[in-house]
């Protein structure tokens, strides 16, 4: 039997998923959540350049959520908007819905102390009050930055220190990634990411993660922000980058273990692959990657680069990613206990019905 599947969310990552699980024998489209007022009505196929099949997106959230369903795949807005984030949680959850999701990065791992106090209890509540369960997911965080190092640091007899690092140009990127990383801005605004507690907030839980499934204790958890002005005008898929301005952005997010650095997350997002040249590259012949990078007994590099195949960039082929990590996950949440999940109290989940 098919998991039924209502997607709540069609930017660029539900889009996206809409269009492979309908190839999928495993996942069943039920539902269609839409915010845009300009997608009620339309065809769920037709959004995705598809023939239609019959399932209008709408904007009825009762009447969407009263539909039979093992899963609501959560594609919502950012971690910015709690609110609006955690109320939808909730209402799917109590309709009987377990909830796999991309959108509060800060609840990849809900045991982690930076998670503000006040984000979980009403998920925990409505997961008891619809006998339902939560997992949030995501390529970083989630999936690149918590299954992969734990994975690999399985194969060590010693570790020193752990990175991950992103490695993106953004100069084709249409996202809203532009704004809370001041790219593309004077080089003396000050984007939301450059406040540590916010770095903090969103990436900080896959720290402690990777501290608890290391079984080491952290000294503290603090951040690195740089920026680079281009010398002279750059273009972007959102506009010219005047001379002077911010082109690159460099940052990251420090575990201390005994005084040192031990587990970091980093990111080096270009807009163009000239920008900072002397700033972390992809080994291989891309400029965008996931690159882990243990120190220990042995020495691990691993790099991970996502190829589109329908046309995207490779920073757009990891949305792809982003999304089916959570759809794949559906079958591991149907089963677990009701509650809040992280990645650690769940099995890989594999790509089923994927090689047809």
């Amino acid at each position: 039997m098919a998991y039924k599947v209502i997607v709540w969310g069609t930017g660029a990552v539900g889009k996206m998923v809409i269009d492979e699980i309908l190839d999928n024998p495993e996942y069943d489209l039920v539902g269609v959540l839409v915010h845009d007022r300009e997608k009620v009505g339309l065809d769920a196929g037709t959004l995705v350049g598809r023939e239609p099949i019959g399932i209008p997106c709408s904007d009825d959230v009762g009447a969407v959520l009263s539909l039979e369903a093992d899963a609501v795949a959560y594609f919502g807005p950012t971690a910015a908007f709690v609110k609006q984030n955690t109320e939808n949680h909730c209402r799917a959850l109590r309709a009987g819905k377990n909830v796999v999701s991309t959108a509060m990065s800060p609840w990849v791992y809900h045991k982690a102390p930076s998670v503000p106090a006040d984000h979980l209890p009403p998920i925990e509540e409505a997961c008891r009050d619809g006998g339902t369960t939560c997992f949030t997911t995501g390529i970083d965080p989630g999936f690149m930055n918590d299954i992969v190092p734990a994975l690999m640091s399985g194969v060590c007899g010693r570790i020193d220190s752990l990175r991950i690092q992103e490695i993106i140009d953004y100069a084709t990127y249409e996202g809203e990634a532009f704004e809370p990383m001041a790219l593309a801005a004077p080089m003396d605004r000050r984007g939301m990411l450059e406040i540590p507690e916010v770095l903090i907030y969103a990436w900080g839980p896959t720290i402690f993660y990777l501290a608890d499934q290391l079984g080491v204790d952290l000294d503290k958890v603090d951040t690195v922000y740089e920026k680079w002005p281009t010398p002279e005008p750059v273009e972007s898929a959102q506009g010219l980058v005047e001379a002077g301005h911010c082109a690159a952005v460099r940052f990251e997010i420090r575990g201390w273990v005994k005084g040192r650095p031990a587990i970091v997350i980093e990111h080096v997002n270009r807009i163009t692959a000239a920008s900072a040249p002397d700033w972390p590259r992809a080994k291989i012949d891309d400029e965008d990657c996931y690159r882990l990078i243990i120190k220990g007994s042995p020495d691990i590099v691993q790099e991970t680069i996502f190829r589109g195949t329908k046309g995207e960039t490779p920073a757009v082929a990891g949305c792809r990613a982003t999304g089916m990590r959570a759809i794949h996950a559906i079958p591991a949440v149907v089963a677990a206990p009701p509650g809040v999940v992280s990645a650690d109290a769940l099995p890989i989940g594999p790509g089923r019905g994927t090689m047809r």
